[in-house]
């Protein structure tokens, strides 16, 4: 049965710039679009967590804290606010104490937020189960998100070289299916069971095709007792057509963006939505004369992103569905699609969707985010781990060995951060077999952990063996949140003795993130200082490593960072002489651990970097001469 209303979670403030723009959207963007948004009549809000507290301070120096009191302030409860919460991993991606967790969803909720959308990467129950529970006990909406992911298959080319029956033992036959519409079934009905308010398909990679929408929607109405959200990306073509089959199939709220922001690699437009559901004679509640308003302004905020937009010189057709008469030849398109997802005609639907989209300008499908399943994130950081190795010619041998990864991993599902560690892991894998090595010679520190069950308890128990081999012990271990420390609140001599987090908001911002939160919150106390002292007072700017450390020219050759990130560790020094495959030092960058040991035996000229640093692509590391 059709529903006759369709409530909109509007994600364009956090996960259509976070998809689109790299969350980069300055606070006065979004300043000029707040007096529309208290009249849009959306029942989500979603504009807060994922990557907006790390991203805001890190790029925009801005307050993750100030930005939710300001649009809550301005959306006047008219809409219900929401963030998105990794479980136990919160906003960052290791795992926090309790205190920790309830220090920030209370702190959240008294500034304006209402939804907790809380899922986990291994949709490991008990890793969501104390955030559910919080977020109850204060007065919020727990939302569980359960993350979908597929099987991976055997693909014609692993069928033909046998790839499949060597890893798994099976000639040329796909093993066991672990992600049945059962499967996401039944973590839905435990998350309902431990106290959420609303259950979420969370389909990050956009791999949900529109006969799964089907299924599992009509299986979660049947099987839960409170309201079903959709959630999905356009990424690799199926983004539109499965809104629409969820729909058909009963689903209470779906996610879409405002014009602008939807499509490609977001969620689909709010203004193609209307359209169906104006068809299906289903109303959707949103105000949609606010909505064009927001959209006239939306087109120019995504103008002053442009340094960040992918399609900055293919931006979609100006479409407002209140008063924009569609050709008839794509208008009957919207009427295809209906009668192919009634029908049940996937094919068909498919075609007449991506026509829709192609008429109107959005992004083509992303075909090999389609054929390989993997997020797209994930396939990035894979080329440029392999650019940063000079090894681009083993994309192809890492994308096959993915499969082996997660089953040898227990399955994980594909979602930051086992995304990246997957990733990551198939491209060191990749490379040991060139090198003539043993698999999994070559092992990163958060495959280690995840092997070693510090992220929680994977799909499909991993083997003793294999966990033996990676971790050098049999036994499962979970992390051990009793062995968090909190980090130290020093006071800075030299901006007047005054404590770097000033209270508790700040403290909580750097138990989180403690590296990008330590820059963020020494530049407020400078800014306080050279206030006071601005008759005297020298205005300082931090910058990263640059070519011209200590004004010495440089003479040796240099190791150079292939992608911006933060320092972890220094292992050498002036002077020293390091053999060949030594570790010089290891940096953090697309949120994977990175080694960088010598190429031949050397000697060290200079270290140009400290512990803790951010630096820029291409920024000089190491002198040295051989």
């Amino acid at each position: 049965m059709e529903n006759k209303k369709l409530k909109i979670r509007d994600l364009t403030l956090r996960d259509g710039q976070q998809s689109l723009f790299a969350t980069r959207m300055p606070q006065k963007d979004i300043d000029a679009l707040l007096p529309m948004y208290e009249d849009a009549g959306f029942y989500i809000m979603e504009v807060w967590g994922g990557a907006v507290p790390d991203s805001v301070m890190r790029y925009l120096d801005e307050s993750p804290w100030n930005r939710l009191r300001t649009i809550s302030k301005a959306v006047k409860g008219k809409s219900l606010l929401s963030a998105l919460s990794r479980g136990r991993n919160l906003f960052g991606y290791v795992p926090y104490p309790n205190s920790v967790l309830e220090g920030f969803y209370k702190e959240a909720i008294g500034n304006g937020l209402n939804v907790m959308r809380i899922f986990d990467a291994l949709n490991d129950i008990d890793n969501v189960r104390d955030s559910i529970k919080m977020i109850n006990d204060l007065g919020g909406i727990p939302d569980g998100a359960v993350c979908y992911t597929v099987d991976p298959k055997a693909t014609d080319e692993g069928k033909k070289s046998g790839f499949f029956s060597k890893l798994f033992g099976k000639k040329d036959a796909e093993p066991e299916k672990i992600f049945t519409d059962e499967y996401f079934v039944e973590k839905a009905k435990q998350m309902e069971t431990l106290g959420a308010k609303i259950i979420t398909l969370k389909d990050m990679a956009g791999l949900v095709t529109p006969s799964r929408a089907a299924s599992i929607i009509s299986k979660l109405k049947a099987n839960v007792n409170v309201d079903v959200d959709f959630h999905t990306h356009c990424t690799p073509g199926y983004g539109l057509a499965s809104s629409l089959m969820a729909i058909i199939n009963g689903v209470d709220i779906l996610d879409t963006n405002i014009w602008w922001f939807g499509g490609g690699s977001a969620a689909p437009a709010i203004e193609l939505i209307y359209v169906f559901c104006q068809k299906l004679g289903i109303e959707v509640e949103a105000n949609m004369e606010a909505v064009g308003k927001i959209r006239k302004e939306l087109y120019n905020v995504r103008k002053n992103l442009a340094a960040f937009d992918l399609n900055k010189d293919r931006f979609p057709k100006e479409f407002d569905p209140l008063t924009d008469t569609l050709p008839a030849e794509i208008d009957a398109l919207f009427d295809t699609a209906i009668a192919a997802a009634k029908s049940g005609n996937e094919e068909a639907l498919l075609n007449a969707c991506h026509a829709i989209e192609d008429y109107f300008g959005f992004p083509k499908p992303n075909l090999l985010v389609k054929e390989a399943e993997v997020p797209g994130g994930m396939y990035s950081n894979m080329v440029a781990q392999l650019k940063a190795l000079g090894a681009e010619d083993l994309l192809d041998d890492a994308m096959l060995l993915i499969p082996k990864v997660r089953r040898d991993a227990g399955l994980v599902p594909l979602v930051t951060p086992t995304s990246q560690i997957v990733g990551a892991q198939a491209v060191n894998l990749a490379m040991d077999r060139k090198k003539g090595n043993a698999d999994y010679s070559n092992k990163s520190n958060q495959f280690i952990s995840l092997v070693k069950g510090e992220y929680g308890k994977t799909p499909v128990a991993i083997s003793p063996e294999f966990r033996a081999q990676i971790t050098g012990s049999a036994e499962e271990r979970p992390y051990d949140v009793s062995s968090y420390r909190e980090p130290a609140n020093p006071t800075l001599d030299d901006l007047g003795g005054v404590s770097l987090a000033t209270n508790n908001e700040e403290m909580l911002l750097l138990a989180l993130l403690p590296t990008v939160a330590n820059t963020f919150l020494r530049n407020r106390r400078k800014e306080e200082y050279d206030a006071v002292k601005a008759d005297t007072a020298e205005v300082e700017t931090e910058t990263v490593a640059t070519a011209t450390v200590d004004d010495e020219p440089i003479t040796g050759e240099v190791f150079r960072a292939p992608m911006g990130g933060r320092i972890i560790s220094v292992n050498v020094e002036k002077g020293q002489k390091v053999k060949k495959g030594e570790l010089l030092l290891v940096y953090e960058a697309m949120k994977m651990e990175n080694d960088v040991e010598a190429e031949s035996d050397m000697t060290i000229k200079r270290v140009f970097v400290t512990t803790d640093e951010v630096v820029g692509t291409d920024a000089p590391l190491i002198e040295y001469e051989r």
